[in-house]
């Protein structure tokens, strides 16, 4: 993900500290993946606090990469890092999550329409897989596979559009929402969401760029309406039972 970084370039090619660099920025690649996975998948528990000192060790690096890391994923409002040197994830305040769902609203469906062109029929086999195997992550109750399953299908399209500008904008988008999204998962499980993308699947295939947006909106609202709902308990009458054609799921 594109981020803003005040560490300086490292140095070209062929130079004579290229060798001493390479570990250095192995290092920060490693640590910065790391931790945005463990954003996607709710590794890191909102209201939870880690340490720096803690993550390093568990990464098996030094405090300095990693202290690089949740200040590049803190500007991107992901992580909240405090003086005292412990990690969490920022408060989902009801002003942050309106703002949150407008956003993507606003950018996801583009992004999707943009890519459109880029999506053949061997991606749309591709989406097809994915969304089979949360069908079974469902099945087996494990909310993990499911947002990585589920981040893979969104952003098997979105990365189609080849974009400079939205998509990181997106990428960052996700990266704030996605603990809470597996909070909330873990609590009530993911039976109850309604799937849309294989509304998108067909879309792709019939060329459909109005169609494409729909489903795309649609999940967007399905799976941040679920996060609403679900900080306090799912109303029963909410509930509803997964079927053949319209499997239960969402973002």
């Amino acid at each position: 993900m594109a981020a803003t970084s005040s560490q300086p370039p490292d140095p070209a090619p062929g130079t004579p500290s290229e060798a001493a660099a390479a570990p250095r920025r192995l290092a920060r690649d490693h640590v910065d993946q790391s931790l945005r996975t463990a954003l996607l998948t709710g590794r890191f528990i909102p209201g939870k606090a880690v340490t720096l000192r803690g993550l390093a060790q568990e990464l098996g690096v030094s405090p300095m990469p990693v202290r690089e890391a949740i200040q590049r994923l803190a500007a991107e409002n992901a992580l909240y890092l405090k003086p005292s040197g412990r990690v969490q994830v920022p408060e989902m305040t009801e002003s942050r999550f309106e703002e949150i769902l407008a956003a993507r609203v606003l950018l996801e469906p583009e992004l999707a329409l943009r890519a459109l062109p880029q999506l053949d029929k061997s991606a749309a086999r591709e989406l097809e897989d994915i969304d089979l195997k949360m069908d079974v992550s469902i099945a087996t109750g494990d909310p993990e596979a499911y947002l990585t399953l589920n981040h893979a299908f969104h952003f098997r399209i979105y990365t189609a559009a080849r974009s400079q500008v939205i998509l990181p904008l997106v990428e960052s988008l996700w990266l704030q929402f996605a603990p809470y999204m597996r909070t909330v998962y873990g609590r009530v499980g993911t039976a109850i969401l309604i799937d849309h993308h294989k509304e998108a699947v067909r879309a792709i295939r019939a060329r459909d760029a109005e169609a494409l947006g729909a489903a795309i909106r649609a999940d967007i609202r399905e799976g941040m309406g679920f996060l609403e709902r679900g900080r306090p308990p799912a109303e029963p009458a909410q509930v509803r039972r997964s079927a053949r054609k319209t499997v239960r799921k969402g973002d």
